[in-house]
């Protein structure tokens, strides 16, 4: 029997994963919840053979809970489910060792067998996720403008960035307009959004 359990923000598909997963003879959901403390708490408490987890949750999303069953050295064979093509959501994902990553819009049969799949040691993901991440490029961004968009993404200024980092900040300046000329982006935050879609923050 593959133990399971569902953590998905969205009621009413949380409960038609959970009613048509049940009707398999060999699948069993353990627990259904609504959020990644939850999704947390159910999995240390559960065991579950497989997460199926949703990648945007309010509290901790999908991705963290991820690294999060990695980092306690839990186990359980991960699947994220999610309707975003993002190929920086992909790399993360990859990065967590996810076994799945699957579109929603995909087939019920589709899941039930990439469970199968799964438990089996294989690793599934979404042929246009794949897409996704085939067509995502290669990084043109220094460490340094790495460093200024992650901190601007965190909402910090200019004169905040050059204190944290002992920098001028003329020389601040430079590298987020490199970066920002490189992505060509509108503003930092535009650039440091654009970074972090294609995974590279």
């Amino acid at each position: 029997m593959i133990r399971i359990i569902i953590a998905e923000d969205q009621k009413m598909l949380r409960g038609a994963f959970a009613s048509l997963l049940r009707f398999e003879d060999d699948i069993e959901v353990v627990a259904e919840v609504p959020d990644g403390e939850q999704a947390w708490e159910a999995i240390r408490h559960h065991q579950p053979d497989i997460c199926l987890l949703d990648i945007e949750m309010p509290g901790i999303n999908g991705l963290e809970l991820a690294e999060n069953i990695r980092h306690a050295g839990l186990p359980c064979k991960i699947m994220i489910v999610t309707t975003f093509a993002r190929p920086g959501y992909l790399q993360k994902a990859m990065n967590a060792q996810v076994e799945g990553y699957l579109l929603k819009d995909e087939p019920i049969d589709f899941l039930i067998e990439a469970i199968r799949r799964v438990m089996k040691g294989e690793r599934v993901v979404s042929t246009d996720l794949a897409a996704a991440l085939f067509m995502k490029g290669e990084n043109p961004l220094s460490e340094r403008e790495i460093e200024m968009l992650r901190l601007t993404k965190e909402g910090m200024t200019t004169g905040e960035i050059s204190k944290a980092l002992f920098l001028t900040t003329g020389t601040v300046r430079n590298y987020l307009s490199s970066a920002i000329q490189k992505l060509e982006a509108d503003s930092r935050q535009q650039a440091a959004a654009i970074a972090e879609d294609k995974g590279w923050l």
